[in-house]
């Protein structure tokens, strides 16, 4: 391999397992108008990854056909029309594929520098989970300070950055998920109540003690539809992110309009730039100044070498591990 032109990467041999995953090599991605070069030090393992694996979630045109939308490194060199970045600059950033390699290029705007006190692999696990959870969460159902908050999966990725920022904003955080030892994570990052799917009834609880849920995060699907519709107050927002129980259902929809709810849903790859771009200049202004005074931390749970990344998706398939898995370089 010639280093100063190819990089290693890891390709996929064709949809499948974990198994297609194996090590390549590459040219190195040239940077283009308004992108940086990032040299990769570590990045984030997340669902759009297997799904893409497994020939369900094609890329965008023009999109790198490598897995990863999440990285975090140094700046290797700066496209035409980028300002407020060097060469050298710790950066992390959401991308729209190409994360599984040494080197990436992704939209300037697209990225964030890396908080105080944060490694590489930690911050390679922020860029997906909280682009996603603050432009689902925030800017479409619009959380407020005093609301109540139900968040399905609250150990994963997803729920472990939610339920920091919804309390960070003044949010009551109802989580549920199972077992305990989940549970526990729930509760440590500050969920208010957290429930044991196999021991209780999320709908009895949240209607019974909190009087309903005013904006729910579901990544379940299947059968936990038409339960969010019932463990809603009126004028609630559900937003649905995945559907690891199924995506078909036969759901009354009578409470939809009862209850005047809004029902959502979002797959954030496929948004505009410009978009994403205003995404990450609310987070830099209003989220990236919490993990400063560490009312937000990452919550990394296993870290692999990139040539492991076969094992970091039989891992995440497994959905035995908590907070967020990141491969590093």
């Amino acid at each position: 391999m010639n280093a100063e032109t190819e990089m290693t990467c890891i390709e996929m041999t064709g949809p499948g397992g974990p198994d297609v995953l194996v090590t390549g090599t590459r040219p190195r991605p040239v940077v283009g108008p308004g992108e940086v070069l990032i040299r990769v030090a570590a990045t984030g393992v997340n669902g759009p990854d297997i799904m893409q694996r497994k020939g369900l979630y094609p890329p965008p045109k023009g999109a790198s056909d490598l897995l990863g939308l999440e990285v975090a490194g140094t700046v290797e060199a700066l496209g035409d029309g980028v300002d407020g970045w060097a060469v050298g600059d710790r950066i992390c950033g959401l991308a729209n594929g190409g994360g599984y390699a040494a080197y990436c290029t992704v939209d300037a705007s697209h990225c964030l520098p890396i908080p105080a006190g944060l490694n590489m692999a930690e911050a390679a696990s922020l860029p997906e989970t909280y682009f996603t959870i603050w432009s689902n969460i925030f800017m479409t159902a619009g959380l407020t300070a005093g609301e109540v908050y139900l968040v399905h999966g609250g150990a994963g990725g997803l729920g472990t950055t939610s339920i920091q920022l919804a309390k960070a904003f003044g949010a009551t955080v109802v989580a549920t998920d199972s077992p305990a030892t989940r549970c526990a994570v729930c509760t440590e990052l500050g969920a208010d109540r957290v429930i044991d799917y196999n021991d209780e009834d999320f709908v009895e609880v949240v209607r019974d003690e909190f009087g309903g849920a005013q904006v729910i995060l579901d990544i379940v699907g299947g059968p936990y539809i038409e339960r969010n519709l019932k463990a809603s107050r009126h004028d609630a927002r559900i937003i649905q992110l995945a559907f690891a129980l199924g995506s078909k259902v036969e759901v009354n929809f009578m409470p939809v309009m009862l209850k005047r709810l809004t029902y959502t849903g979002s797959t954030l790859r496929s948004r505009p730039d410009d978009y994403k771009s205003l995404i990450a200049a609310e987070l830099r202004d209003k989220v990236w100044p919490l993990f400063a005074d560490g009312t937000l931390k990452p919550v990394v749970n296993t870290t692999l070498p990139l040539a492991d990344a076969s094992q970091a998706h039989g891992l995440m398939e497994s959905a035995g591990h908590t907070g967020k898995i990141v491969l590093v370089i």
